[in-house]
């Protein structure tokens, strides 16, 4: 146990005193320590929201008896999930089905695209899941996904009319707890939750990782200030999932703002970098390394871990690593990566896929021509020259040569995975591209480069912050190019 900082009395001070409280932690500063002081600094009763299940078991240990840990969906699922255990362990079925349970069984012609019936249940089951993230009381248009190449406002407007009906049917056959056709997830029962307004009795009440939730449990955590004191920890410069509907609570939350900024998990040299991605975040915090531990910045042969900044740079690494014997695993991605492969041998094979990323593409041509020329498509760019340098079946098969992470050599991991992780040693991949020069030139005749914009500074500053004695910056390493002083005149 670490001497308790200054700042985590201070927090502890605010915390007696009844405040409301944001408390900013950065990467391995203590967040877990500094919220069990505050728990037992009082003998009041209290309930803390935990990101996932291992994080609030391991709260639970530390934790005074007087503190409930559990996650949301635990909370939730006492109060109503519990009514649908049944359908909660149904068996898994194709989307498809789904839908033509739900009564769709013909195409949609919008613009020059015709909508297979598939594809419309998939965009069904997904505004259905939007909606259920949202802090919105009833199904809308904004629920509706975007379907790649429906760029046009009005094929926007056509789809949400094709599918709200089906929607709102399918949120309907979600509340019979004994039987439906619509597979019940855990998200279906935290809405449910949610709408019922509950009052969640506590004296004060801690939600982690608040710069990553949902608006639905944001809408029921603020709802309870009345009654019980508020506590919002987490770090606004880890905010890398708003691509899937997730806010920061923590910037615009009413309360005391204080700040971790000590780290206990690496040195100097490696807070350093961690600084450089903060000040380009604009993030309120900048941290401090433990002198008392050894950490080095530089080329590393042999990490314990790469970090990748999309799935598709991750199987890369791991296509990469495979031929030189490595023993690889890969974080919570194998899944993802098939579904990708499966769906590009069936465009190579002249078959249309379910898949919701590509389901408008009649052929691999197609797809090539959409990536290489569509700005709309530059994303898709390295999963084609992947696809196209090694085929659908040598990528499903290095999938298969994967091991579990005990067993293995090196960990590859994409840096939204690696999240709250942290390994011996780091090496960052090299699909984290540089700013793009933009046509204008300093005064010594260089190109200025376009700013690097928030989300990618964000997610570059939660993967230099995973290693904890050496971080090799690999792809990030344009970073001291980017940032030197010009050339003196």
């Amino acid at each position: 146990m670490h001497t308790s900082t200054d700042e985590q009395v201070h927090a502890a001070d605010r915390f007696r005193a009844g405040d409301h409280l944001v408390l900013q932690a950065g990467a391995g500063t203590g967040k877990t320590t500094t919220l069990a002081l505050l728990a037992t600094s009082t003998q009041r009763r209290g309930r803390y929201l935990a990101f996932n299940k291992a994080i609030a078991r391991d709260a639970a240990s530390r934790f005074p008896r007087t503190v409930h840990c559990k996650t949301a969906h635990a909370t939730a699922y006492a109060a109503i999930g519990h009514r649908y255990t049944h359908r909660l362990n149904s068996p898994r079925q194709p989307a498809w089905k789904i839908g033509k349970a739900l009564g769709i069984t013909r195409p949609v012609r919008i613009g020059e695209h015709e909508i297979s019936p598939r594809t419309l249940s998939h965009t069904v089951l997904r505004t259905v899941t939007r909606f259920c993230h949202s802090a919105d009381r009833a199904l809308a248009r904004h629920h509706v996904p975007p379907l790649r190449r429906l760029a046009a406002p009005a094929e926007h407007t056509q789809l949400t009319e094709a599918v709200l009906p089906f929607a709102s049917r399918a949120w309907a056959d979600l509340h019979n707890p004994d039987d439906g056709v619509v597979r019940f997830e855990h998200d279906h029962y935290l809405k449910m939750w949610a709408l019922t307004e509950p009052k969640i009795e506590t004296d004060f009440l801690l939600l982690d990782e608040a710069q990553d939730t949902n608006p639905v449990l944001e809408q029921v955590f603020t709802a309870q200030r009345d009654h019980a004191q508020l506590v919002v920890v987490g770090d606004s410069a880890q905010a890398i999932y708003g691509w899937r509907g997730a806010r920061d609570v923590m910037t615009g939350f009413d309360g005391t703002h204080l700040t971790l900024t000590r780290s206990f998990r690496f040195g100097p040299l490696i807070a350093e970098q961690a600084n450089r991605w903060l000040e380009l975040a604009d993030a309120p915090i900048r941290l401090t390394g433990s002198e008392t531990i050894p950490a080095e910045v530089g080329d590393l042969a042999c990490p314990d871990a790469v970090l990748c900044r999309t799935n598709i740079g991750a199987i890369t690494e791991v296509m990469r690593l495979l031929p030189d014997n490595h023993r690889v695993a890969l974080t919570r991605g194998g899944h993802t990566l098939a579904a990708l492969a499966l769906a590009a041998r069936d465009l190579k094979d002249g078959r249309r896929t379910a898949h919701p990323e590509l389901v408008l593409f009649a052929s691999w041509g197609e797809l090539q021509e959409y990536a290489e020329h569509d700005p709309a498509g530059g994303d898709l760019q390295p999963f084609v020259d992947l696809v196209d340098t090694h085929g659908p079946d040598a990528i499903l098969a290095a999938i298969n040569q994967l091991t579990d992470e005990k067993n293995a050599d090196v960990t590859v991991s994409t840096a939204h995975t690696a999240k709250g992780r942290e390994w011996p040693t780091i090496k960052i991949a090299d699909d984290f591209p540089p700013p793009k020069d933009t046509d204008q030139h300093d005064t010594h005749g260089r190109p200025i480069p376009e700013p690097v914009n928030d989300t990618d500074a964000r997610l570059a500053y939660v993967a230099v912050t995973r290693g904890r004695h050496h971080l090799d910056l690999g792809g990030l390493s344009w970073i001291d190019t980017y940032l030197a002083p010009p050339p003196a005149s």
